[in-house]
């Protein structure tokens, strides 16, 4: 187990211990948290909301989840705005931007409202050092993305025989997560897969359609492309819609983030090849208990991971592989 791996198996630990000792005395305290998700449609969030439902019901605290129908900036700092007015005791927020959400949050801050910020952070995600203009989130919780885009290169690069061109399909630059997964993905192929040649990252906008065109005209420019990653669930939903209409399903393999419940037809059928499926219910809880143990004055760790489940062809039909696809 590499050491973020065990950190973040330990702080699981300890946050489970608090849960146990906070639930008992849930009653003296009338708390209401809020979760802002990067957007309310997506099932990575609403299986994010389940897991920390489930914490505030095991707590006795009331959850406020509200947020913009898309993964905007533009639209979730006005529901960012409503949520501080209303003065919650505590905020848990993917941003949707690393630099664009500062300021926005600082008002919560300023206001005296503690940020947790999960899933996505602001600034480099490294808080509580007294340094640069977005520490003060007291903790960042969520996947190490690094390690996703890691895993994600293995699975691709196995998937085509070690040799062979790929690339990303992105969304857009300046989201934490993405911009990781793809550091990530580009780190293991350029360190352990010297055959795997990674041609330049295509963004699509978030955008399903835009992800099919890019592919096609990558492969336009390359017919000897052997793989695509999408970065998350649209870049490669779209990127493998492109490889199906150009008739290479099989022949350019495709690695998928996250595991909505389509992704059980899209690997059978063999549209994707590969998930990497986050926990984001392990988010939420692991948010919803940091944010009370912070509000019973107990201490908590600056950042804690979650982990990945790998999907494919031969495993999708284990009850303990499926358990991890997310819920709609």
């Amino acid at each position: 187990m590499n050491r973020r791996s065990l950190l973040g198996a330990a702080s699981a630990v300890a946050l489970s211990l608090t849960l146990g000792m906070g639930a008992a005395h849930a009653q003296d305290n009338d708390f209401t948290i809020a979760l802002v998700p990067g957007l309310t449609t997506d099932a990575f969030y609403i299986t994010m909301q389940k897991g920390a439902q489930a914490a505030a019901d095991a707590l006795g605290v009331e959850l406020v989840f509200q947020g913009a129908p898309d993964f905007n900036p533009v639209t979730q700092v006005p529901v960012l705005d409503a949520v501080i007015a209303r003065a919650p005791d505590a905020i848990l927020i993917a941003p949707t931007d690393t630099v664009q959400l500062v300021e926005p949050l600082r008002k919560a801050h300023e206001a005296g409202i503690p940020v947790i910020t999960v899933d996505t952070f602001i600034g480099s995600g490294v808080y509580q050092t007294g340094a640069g203009d977005a520490d003060f989130p007291l903790a960042y919780i969520a996947s190490d993305n690094v390690l996703g885009g890691r895993m994600a290169a293995r699975a691709l690069a196995n998937a085509i025989g070690g040799s062979g061109k790929v690339y990303v399909s992105n969304v857009n630059p300046g989201i934490s997560t993405t911009d990781q997964r793809e550091e990530g993905f580009k780190l293991e192929m350029a360190e352990n897969f010297t055959g795997v040649e990674v041609l330049e990252t295509q963004f699509n906008e978030n955008d399903a359609n835009n992800a099919a065109s890019q592919l096609q005209a990558v492969f336009a420019r390359n017919n000897d492309l052997k793989g695509v990653f999408g970065a998350n669930l649209f870049s490669a939903l779209g990127a493998a819609n492109g490889v199906s209409q150009a008739g290479q399903t099989g022949n350019v393999k495709v690695v998928a983030f996250d595991a909505p419940t389509s992704i059980v037809d899209n690997i059978k059928t063999g549209l994707v090849d590969v998930a990497i499926a986050q926990h984001p219910a392990e988010i939420g809880y692991y948010g919803v208990v940091s944010a009370y143990a912070h509000l019973t004055g107990q201490s908590i760790p600056v950042s804690i991971g979650t982990g990945f489940t790998i999907m494919d062809k031969d495993n999708i039909d284990d009850p303990e592989i499926a358990k991890y696809v997310y819920s709609d």
